[in-house]
C-alpha cells in the first residue's frame, strides 16, 4: 500500500475513533507539569455579568475582581504558578475544558451527578443553596412547590433549571447570564428567577424592586472541574484546597465579598457521591426521541422566519420608497435607517428592543420582540435590494410613461416595480435563507427555537455530532424548498427565453 493511502487510512480510523468517542485524546500529557513548566494556570469563567465570583471592579474595570478571582490567584500561589482567566459562555465550560481552551473550571460550577458524568471535579470549595427572587409586591412564592404555573427564569445548565424540570409544571425560561432574568422580573415578563444565592445576593438583595422570597434551600457545592485524565493536577489542587481551608484563606476572600455564611461550615461534612457511569447516548440510533423536540423548536424556527420577512419585505419597501421619492427630510431619515441598522450587531438591536424598551414603558413579549428585530434589521438589507433591482431600471421607461399621463405611483406599479422585481428575487431569496440561520440568535432574550433546542438537548445527553447531524438537517430542509420555490418564481417570471 502506498504511503498516501496508509496515512489517509490511518487518519479516517482516528477520525472515526473520535466520533466514537465523542473525545479527543490529546490530553494524555501531564498537565500539571506543562502547567508548572509554562508558569501560568488558565482557569475558565463568565466575567458577563459574573458578580460576585469574577467581574470587572467598577472603579477600574480593566481589572478583574471576585471571590473566585482571589480563589484562582490563591491556588496558582499555592501550585507556584500565575493565575490567568480564560472568558467562555458558561453553559459551553464543560465542552471548552474538553476541548483544551484551559485547565480547569473555576466560575460556581456545581458538584452534581450530571458535571461528574463529563469530568473530574474537586473537593468543594463552597456551600451554596437556591433563593427565590420575585418582585417586592409579590407574596405566596416561598417555596419550590409555588412556582408551579408560574413564569420563572434560570440560568442555563445550572441545579435550579433541572430542580424545576424535575418538579415540572412551570414556565420555564432559560437566560444566558445572571443579570438578564432579573430584567425580566423586574419587566413584569416572569413572576420569579430561582438562582444560587451569592448571584441573588449581590444583584437581586440591594435593588429595592425585588426581594427574597421565602428562606434559601436546596444546598449545594462548587467544585473545580479538570478533564478525567488530569489525575495529577486534581489531586494537587484537592491539596490547595485543604490548606487554604485550614488557614482560614477562604474564610477571609468570602467575607470580603459578603458570601461567608453558616453554611461553609459543611465543606467539613462534605462525602461524595458514588457516580454511576451512564452508557453513551447516540442520538442518532434513538432519533425518535429527539427528533420530535428538535421538528418543535424548527416550528418556531419557521413562525419567527416568516413574520420577520413579511415586515422586512414590507418596511424594507418603505424605507426604499421614501429614500428615492420622498421629500429631502424623509430622504435623509430613510437613509440614516439604513445605515445605522447595517452598521450595528443584530445583537445590540434585540437588547435594545427586548430590555431597553421597557424603561420607556413598552414590553414586548420574546416572540413579538424576535419578529420586530429581525424583521427591523433585515428592512435596511432589504431596501438596498429594491433600491438596486429599481434603478437598474432604463430612465427612460420612467420619463415614456409619465409622456403619456401616468403619475409617478402609476409609473411605479405598473411599469418600474414590476420588473425591478424580478432582479430583486435572488437577493430577497438569499436573505430569506440566511434568516432562518440568524434566528437563532433570538435564543439571548429566551426564545426556544430550533439551535437553543438543540443546545439544550447537546448539554444533556453531550453528543454534539448526532444531534448537530439532525439538527443541519432540518435546517437544509427548511432552506431548500425555498431556494426551489424562488428559482421557479424567477423562471416564470423571466421574459427573456434564454
Amino acid at each position: 500500500m502506498s504511503n498516501p493511502w496508509r496515512w489517509a487510512r490511518a487518519a479516517s480510523l482516528v477520525f472515526g475513533l473520535l466520533l466514537t468517542s465523542g473525545r479527543c485524546p490529546v490530553f494524555a500529557t501531564d498537565t500539571l507539569a506543562d502547567v508548572q513548566k509554562r508558569g501560568v494556570l488558565l482557569w475558565g469563567a463568565d466575567a458577563e455579568g459574573g458578580a460576585p465570583y469574577v467581574f470587572p471592579d467598577p472603579q477600574k474595570p480593566e481589572q478583574l475582581i471576585g471571590f473566585e478571582y482571589e480563589l484562582a490567584q490563591a491556588l496558582a500561589v499555592k501550585l507556584g504558578v500565575n493565575a490567568r482567566m480564560v472568558q467562555n459562555e458558561w453553559d459551553q465550560l464543560i465542552p471548552g475544558l474538553e476541548r483544551g481552551n484551559f485547565d480547569i473550571i473555576l466560575n460556581g460550577l456545581e458538584l452534581t451527578a450530571e458535571n461528574r458524568q463529563r469530568i473530574a471535579m474537586s473537593q468543594p470549595y463552597f456551600v451554596y443553596a437556591q433563593q427565590i427572587v420575585t418582585r417586592s409586591e409579590t407574596a405566596g412564592l416561598v417555596r419550590l412547590g409555588d412556582l408551579r404555573g408560574r413564569a420563572v427564569g434560570v440560568l442555563s445548565s445550572t441545579v435550579a433549571q433541572r430542580l424545576l424540570e424535575r418538579m415540572g409544571g412551570s414556565d420555564l425560561r432559560i437566560y444566558p447570564g445572571n443579570v438578564e432574568s432579573l430584567r425580566d422580573l423586574k419587566a413584569k415578563r416572569i413572576d420569579a428567577v430561582l438562582m444560587d444565592l451569592p448571584i441573588a445576593t449581590h444583584y437581586a438583595r440591594p435593588d429595592p424592586s425585588l426581594r427574597f422570597s421565602g428562606a434559601p434551600f436546596a444546598p449545594g457545592y462548587y467544585g473545580i472541574g479538570v478533564r478525567k485524565e488530569d489525575v495529577t493536577l486534581l489531586a494537587a489542587i484537592n491539596q490547595a484546597l485543604l490548606e487554604l481551608g485550614q488557614n482560614e484563606t477562604l474564610e477571609r476572600i468570602y467575607r470580603k465579598y459578603g458570601v461567608w455564611d453558616e453554611r461553609q461550615e459543611g465543606l467539613k461534612d462534605y462525602r461524595p457521591e458514588t457516580v454511576v457511569q451512564r452508557k453513551p447516548i447516540s442520538t442518532l440510533r434513538e432519533w425518535p426521541k429527539y427528533l420530535p423536540l428538535l421538528l418543535r423548536g424548527a416550528v418556531v424556527t419557521v413562525e419567527l422566519s416568516v413574520l420577520a420577512m413579511v415586515l422586512a419585505v414590507i418596511a424594507g419597501l418603505v424605507i426604499v420608497l421614501m429614500r428615492l421619492y420622498a421629500i429631502a427630510p424623509l430622504r435623509w431619515l430613510a437613509r440614516a435607517y439604513v445605515e445605522i441598522i447595517r452598521g450595528t450587531p443584530l445583537l445590540i438591536q434585540l437588547f435594545l428592543i427586548y430590555y431597553g424598551l421597557p424603561e420607556i414603558g413598552i414590553r414586548l413579549n420574546p416572540f413579538l420582540a424576535g419578529i420586530v428585530g429581525l424583521g427591523l434589521n433585515y428592512a435596511a438589507s432589504e431596501s438596498e435590494n429594491y433600491r438596486a433591482g429599481i434603478q437598474s431600471i432604463p430612465r427612460g421607461q420612467t420619463e415614456a410613461a409619465q409622456a403619456l399621463g401616468m403619475s409617478r405611483w402609476q409609473t411605479l406599479r405598473h411599469i418600474v416595480l414590476p420588473q425591478a422585481l424580478r432582479v430583486v428575487i435572488p437577493p430577497v431569496t438569499n436573505d430569506f435563507i440566511a434568516m432562518f440561520k440568524d434566528s437563532s440568535i433570538v435564543s439571548v432574550i429566551t426564545m426556544v427555537e430550533l439551535t437553543k433546542v438543540y443546545g439544550m438537548l447537546a448539554m444533556s445527553t453531550y453528543d454534539y455530532i448526532g444531534l448537530g447531524l439532525m439538527t443541519a438537517a432540518i435546517y437544509f430542509a427548511l432552506s431548500y424548498p425555498a431556494s426551489v420555490f424562488a428559482d421557479h418564481l424567477e423562471r416564470k417570471l423571466n421574459y427573456d427565453p434564454r
